[in-house]
């Protein structure tokens, strides 16, 4: 009797351990910072209204807007219309209602091979790149990616 509760005795404290560790290297992994995306000198700007090169604003920055829309978009012309009509006719209604609340939609073109910036650069054009801003990425980063490259620009929650 007593060998067999040394035994599980082992056992548990071993379990134990192995758990310990798993947990460990799971916070660790989860804790560990993500790898830094080196920006292109092209995507540290954005082009306004006018068609004039402007910085991304500085995370270091005051907010200065209430709501801030990432528009992550790969190869998106035919679908992005849709999106931005929808959005943008509910957003102005809300500002129409409310001249207090204040927005920006940020579109982050994920290098893509279409007319994408183009499109979406129509909505900067007609509602102006205080409300509408597009930011042209050199190269494909994926969904996640394409976020990261903004987020460290804009105070803004997903």
């Amino acid at each position: 009797m007593a060998p067999l509760l040394l035994q599980l005795a082992v056992l548990g404290a071993a379990l134990a351990a192995v758990a310990l560790i798993l947990i460990s290297f799971v916070a660790f992994i989860t804790a560990t910072e993500m790898p830094h995306l080196h920006r292109h000198e092209d995507e540290k700007f954005f082009l306004n209204a006018r068609v004039q090169r402007e910085a991304l604003p500085s995370i270091r920055d005051s907010p200065t807007k209430q709501l801030s829309v990432v528009v992550p978009s790969y190869n998106e012309e035919k679908r992005l219309p849709v999106m931005m009509d929808e959005a943008l006719g509910y957003l102005e209604e809300r500002q129409k209602q409310d001249p207090t609340f204040t927005y920006e939609v940020i579109v982050v073109d994920d290098g893509s091979k279409d007319e994408t910036s183009k499109v979406a650069f129509k909505y900067c054009q007609k509602y102006g790149s205080d409300k509408v801003r597009v930011i042209t990425l050199v190269k494909n980063r994926g969904k996640g990616g394409a976020i990261r490259m903004v987020i460290p620009n804009f105070n803004i929650f997903i």
